[in-house]
């Protein structure tokens, strides 16, 4: 007899529909899966065997074909392992040969008939939502995951022996209540509030700057001086992600296995701070199956480089083309794929090896040799990406014990939404939603500069020897302070705070 059911594979971030198909037929007992499986798909055939008998079913004895269609399209990963066993019982009379084209099936099976979690569920989901699926049974640790996601009927399960008498109607499973956005975004806390920094004027200034506009930010300063806890903090100040966000957001952990069990749809912008022995594949994406890396894992958040001369040249360079496109193509011998990889690229440093070039509360013990080889190990292509580049030096003690309480983040969040908002406003008809993002001809029309300001702009490219990437980034960061402040006209004084952010470049570079 031949039985279908309905499952899905992941293609990048997407979904496939594939269906199960089981013959049983006389021979030799035995269960063969054809249609391009991988290993762990492959090994289904004991996890089923297993959690058939255990979930107080018969294994058929019968020779047992199992195909997966499309049978061209690689397919990986145990979520099979639900859509086959039901497909099983069908096809061995043991459950009424139903139509199951409207009902996804997704889980891996433990040996004792359990259903366990898998990764992807939530694109699998989204994409048979899409494609006209009315409902989906699933683990009861990918429920969570999937409770934003409106117009399909989900059923959390947590055995075989569960989901089939849900579909047979013996016991039927509720149906989970699902969400809204709102109401998920309103449970979301701060990690690292901002009011825990104490000093630090001027870099606080220029993380806001740099949230309001999603510019590229280069801390470089002396060890301790706060660089790390105030890249922690820039989550907090970043507008909500919108709904879209999140979903592009949660697809890509999902896909990646980054997601716990028990997660639900990702909310707050993520933060990656990959180490600095990370090799190319893992930064931009790789492995057998094109698995997205640290930069796509950042998509619409931050990716933080702690240490930057210490990563790989190789690994550094590669970051390029991300941070230009927004998106990034893994190919691999056996699967390639394209990943979205819009983030702020964050990247802290000491001055020289020892930490302390520059500083006032320690002598630098370097040569100046030592300090060219550390410095040099930063290209200037990749400098020219990095829109704003302050300085770091260590808060004195007498300021930490007697500061006035610091800014939080809530406070400095509200002023960065306002920029935003102006922005979206701007570019509601360009296909862009941050400064950061403008071309050279979209700066040319919204980044248009009085006189006086063209003067102190053009004197200042000559005196630092501005590369023309360099030039549109300072109009990009002006156009974001204007924007802070509210008003339409870019002003002298934006201009010259802009520069202010270039001047690293020129003291430690040149």
């Amino acid at each position: 007899m031949l039985a279908r059911a309905l499952g899905y594979g992941l293609s990048g971030v997407s979904g496939f529909a594939v269906t199960v198909e089981v013959y049983a037929a006389n021979g030799i007992p035995n269960l063969e899966i054809i249609g391009l499986p991988d290993a762990s798909i492959k090994e289904s055939r004991d996890r089923v065997s297993a959690a058939v008998v255990n979930s107080g079913f018969a294994m058929p004895i019968a020779k047992l074909t199992v195909n997966l269609a499309p049978a061209d399209v690689k397919k990986e990963g145990p979520a099979f392992d639900l859509p086959i066993a039901v497909a099983v019982l069908m096809a061995s009379h043991q459950m009424e040969n139903m139509d199951l084209s409207n009902t996804l099936l997704i889980g891996e099976l433990s040996l004792d008939g359990s259903l366990q979690p898998v990764r992807g569920a939530l694109p699998m989901v989204i994409s048979a939502s899409e494609q006209g699926v009315e409902e989906v049974i699933l683990p009861r640790g990918n429920a969570e995951e999937v409770a934003c996601i409106q117009g399909i009927r989900v059923y959390p399960a947590s055995s075989l022996r569960q989901a089939v008498e849900h579909l047979t109607g013996r016991a039927r499973i509720p149906a989970q209540i699902q969400r809204g956005y709102d109401e998920i975004l309103a449970e979301t806390q701060v990690a690292v509030d901002l009011s825990q920094v104490q000093g630090q004027l001027g870099a606080r200034r220029a993380l806001e700057v740099a949230a309001a506009g999603g510019h590229n930010l280069l801390m470089i300063g002396t060890p301790g001086s706060g660089k790390t806890m105030l890249a922690r903090c820039l989550p907090g100040i970043l507008p909500p992600l919108t709904f879209e966000e999140a979903l592009e957001t949660t697809r890509i952990h999902s896909i990646a296995g980054k997601l716990s069990p028990g997660t639900g749809l990702m909310v707050t912008r993520p933060f990656c701070a990959p180490h600095h022995s990370a090799s190319v594949a893992s930064l931009i994406g790789g492995g057998t199956n094109a698995m997205p890396g640290s930069v796509s894992l950042s998509h619409n958040g931050v990716l933080f480089l702690d240490e930057l001369p210490e990563f790989s040249r190789p690994a550094l360079e590669a970051l390029r083309q991300p941070l230009e496109d927004g998106v990034v193509s893994v190919t691999r011998v056996h699967n390639q794929a394209q990943y979205q990889s819009s983030f702020m690229l964050v990247a802290s440093m000491n001055p020289c090896p020892c930490g302390y070039f520059g500083s006032k509360v320690k002598q630098c013990r370097c040569s100046q040799r030592d300090i060219r080889r550390y410095l040099d190990r930063v290209s200037g292509p990749l400098l020219d990406r990095i829109d704003i580049q302050i300085e770091v030096d260590a808060v004195p003690v007498r300021e930490i014990n007697q500061g006035q309480p610091a800014e939080s983040s809530a406070a400095v969040a509200e002023r960065v939404r306002k920029a935003r908002e102006l922005q979206q406003e701007r570019y509601r008809q360009d296909g862009i939603h941050c400064n950061a993002q403008l071309d050279a001809r979209l700066s040319k029309r919204y980044c248009a500069l009085s006189p006086e300001a063209t003067s102190v702009l053009h004197v200042a490219v000559e005196r630092m020897g501005m590369s023309m990437r360099a030039y549109g980034r300072v109009l990009k960061v002006a156009r974001t302070i204007a924007d802070l402040r509210g008003a339409q006209d870019i002003a002298t004084e934006d201009v010259a705070e802009a520069i202010q952010y270039r001047e690293l470049d020129g003291k430690y570079w040149k």
